[in-house]
């Protein structure tokens, strides 16, 4: 066994899972079926330029911050998983001191970065964790769901981590009623990189790092992404109160005031020309999910 982690997760750890302990490596859970998704996501992340990049730039701004905080208060002191963790933004951007802060992912690159900021970590598949029953304070899922294959089974499971009076709470997954282009506002989203590519002055990402990034975003596309019904029908029957909070990724505390802010242009012309009205709910690009299981 490796001394240090284990004798942190090994407390945690449900007895009939498969867990490989090896000195100097992450610990690794068994995955049976690592799917195409899977792979896609882990092809990503893997890689260390855009796993850096995505660390640098992604979930890091000031409205992310005073969203997450309003949601979750603090976590010093506290045991949090964070699934679908990469390479740590979500410590990297709120900081803090929790007791225990485990983070989860199928990307070894991502893993090993969060490592060195501060989470113990541990390669599992979402869909079915190594971990006991109830043991968590906050269990966290930031931009996440959308990049797993069936995010009702990853929400559940996610859910039967949290300890009576605990905290779960998901964000930053795209609502799919805002991103159901029709018509003219698909016909905009299926020619939009050229576009961008020649507006950038050649600045935009590698086609190769565009493709791979596609690929791994799972239900980010017309057609796919969360609903409110998503979080009520799983998560209600397993003892939680759940409140959803549609939001455009430009407002702090107040999205859990019910403001969700405007988003882009481009995103509110591509809605209007789908039929889409952007200034309602569920024109809002993303839905973050605060729900606390009951004591």
């Amino acid at each position: 066994m490796q001394t240090s982690l284990a004798s942190v997760l090994e407390q945690y750890i449900a007895e009939d899972a498969y867990v490989i302990w090896q000195t100097g490596h992450i610990p690794t859970s068994f995955i049976a079926n690592f799917t195409a998704a899977m792979e896609a996501n882990r092809y990503y992340y893997d890689n260390p330029q855009w796993a850096k990049g995505y660390f640098e730039a992604c979930h890091r701004d000031e409205a992310f911050k005073g969203c997450w905080r309003a949601a979750m208060g603090s976590w010093d002191d506290k045991i949090v998983v964070d699934i679908g963790c990469g390479p740590g933004n979500l410590y990297a951007s709120l900081g803090g001191s929790p007791r225990l802060l485990i983070g989860i992912d199928i990307s070894r690159t991502s893993l090993e970065m969060a490592r060195t900021i501060g989470y113990i970590p541990i390669f599992a598949d979402a869909h079915n964790l190594p971990f006991i029953d109830e043991f968590a304070d906050i269990v966290a899922l930031n931009a996440t769901l959308h990049h797993c294959d069936n995010m009702t089974q990853v929400l559940a499971e996610a859910a039967r981590l949290v300890r009576p009076g605990g905290l779960l709470i998901t964000d930053h997954d795209p609502q799919l009623t805002a991103w159901n282009w029709r018509g003219l506002g698909m016909l905009l989203y299926k020619i939009r990189v050229p576009i961008y590519r020649l507006m950038s002055g050649g600045k935009l990402m590698s086609q190769k790092k565009h493709d791979a990034m596609i690929a791994s975003e799972t239900h980010h596309k017309p057609g796919a992404g969360v609903t409110p019904e998503l979080y009520y029908q799983t998560l209600e029957p397993l003892g939680f109160t759940v409140k959803v909070y549609p939001h455009n990724h430009t407002l702090g505390a107040e999205v859990l005031q019910g403001i969700y802010g405007r988003s882009q242009i481009k995103y509110r012309f591509s809605q209007w020309l789908s039929g889409i009205n952007p200034n309602s709910p569920e024109a809002a690009l993303s839905l973050m999910c605060v729900a606390r299981r009951n004591a």
